[in-house]
């Protein structure tokens, strides 16, 4: 069962002028290995983590190293489970976040369907 969808869109130049003005940022708002990725890259993983936090209705205690990005072997991109994430899925009656990104013509735009297979119990009226 769906529990929640998010989506957002990020302007890359915009956000590359960010980075260069506040360097600080690479390391506030990615994982070490997300770090050394191309800008464009790094704007899309900052747009999923935005709508990942849409999806779940608020960031509640989740810090942006908890939200990582990472592509699995057939280089589909997912979040990787923490416990911070997980926690948060959990608080929604959720046990998986489904999660797609692209960036072209400027833009990075990611969307993600935070879902309950069933593993998890979920809230009463969700």
């Amino acid at each position: 069962m769906i529990v929640g969808i998010g989506v957002d869109t990020v302007d890359i130049a915009r956000f590359e002028r960010q980075l260069a003005r506040t360097p600080a940022l690479r390391e506030r708002l990615f994982t070490e290995s997300e770090r050394g990725l191309a800008d464009a890259s790094l704007a899309a993983r900052f747009a999923a983590k935005e709508a990942l936090i849409k999806a779940l209705g608020g960031s509640g205690r989740l810090s942006w190293q908890d939200m990582a990005v990472a592509r699995d072997r057939d280089r589909a991109p997912g979040f990787v489970s923490t416990p911070g994430l997980d926690a948060a899925l959990a608080a929604r009656g959720a046990d998986r976040a489904h999660l797609s990104l692209t960036h072209d013509g400027g833009t990075a735009t990611a969307f993600v369907v935070v879902e309950s297979t069933g593993g998890v119990e979920q809230e009463e009226g969700r």
